[in-house]
């Protein structure tokens, strides 16, 4: 797709006396969640963080949006070049991936969530899912976070992941580990014959993954393993 950072957008000035705030600098091609500073009768104008605001066409609105909300929109060009934004991503996104694999970093944009998870929009082309299990933090819609390809499933489709596959998944864990311990004074009531529940709600991950983090922290001498606790060893970072 076209990049046109550098085209003049044919939407409409922003009102004077309106706000300083800009948002991020979006682009054509990509999934971003924009607020709404205008509503008229051509539709709604968000703001992209260009000078002139994008235009949302009424036909492209899956409702109407009112002034200071935010909505997910794909930015695309028009027949006449022109760039606009849709509601409507289902037009853009496909459910078949290409050109991926597993262990893929990958640039997610929160969509939903939904029964299995949380749907994203993967390198502002492709829907993807993260289960329920795999996410280990608050996630909110609009948001861009990094992400990785857990599977590409047969029918094309992606699962996801926050975290890294293989030896940095564990880095990644064992940083989280060593960060709540700091949080709680140097010491955690888990250990490997807690609840997986409980440590996924306290660290965000399975109890597998945690197993084994903190093995090789304790290998690396940064925690002790008490009987029903781990503890930070001091002077450790």
């Amino acid at each position: 797709m076209p990049d046109s950072r550098d085209r003049r957008p044919s939407t409409a000035p922003r009102p004077a006396g309106t706000r300083n705030y800009r948002a991020p600098r979006a682009a054509i091609g990509d999934v971003a969640y924009l607020e709404v500073v205008t509503v008229n009768d051509t539709g709604a104008f968000l703001d992209w963080g260009h000078p002139r605001d994008l235009l949302l066409p009424y036909g492209e609105q899956r409702f109407r949006p009112s002034v200071g909300k935010r909505v997910l929109v794909m930015i695309y060009e028009d027949q006449q070049g022109r760039p606009v934004a849709s509601q409507k991503l289902e037009r853009f996104i496909t459910d078949e991936a290409v050109g991926l694999q597993a262990g893929d970093a990958v640039s997610l944009v929160i969509a939903e969530a939904t029964d299995l998870g949380v749907k994203a929009v993967v390198n502002h082309r492709f829907w993807g899912l993260l289960y329920r299990d795999d996410v280990n933090r608050p996630l909110r819609r609009g948001q861009r976070v990094t992400g990785y390809v857990k599977r590409l499933r047969d029918d094309g489709r992606l699962d996801l992941s926050l975290l890294p596959p293989g030896e940095a998944r564990l880095d990644v864990v064992g940083e989280q580990v060593l960060k709540a311990l700091r949080e709680s004074g140097g010491y955690l009531p888990l250990g490997d014959k807690s609840d997986a529940a409980e440590i996924k709600a306290r660290l965000g991950v399975s109890k597998n993954a945690f197993k084994q983090a903190i093995g090789r922290l304790y290998k690396r001498h940064l925690i002790t393993l008490e009987p029903i606790g781990i503890r930070l060893v001091a002077n450790k970072d």
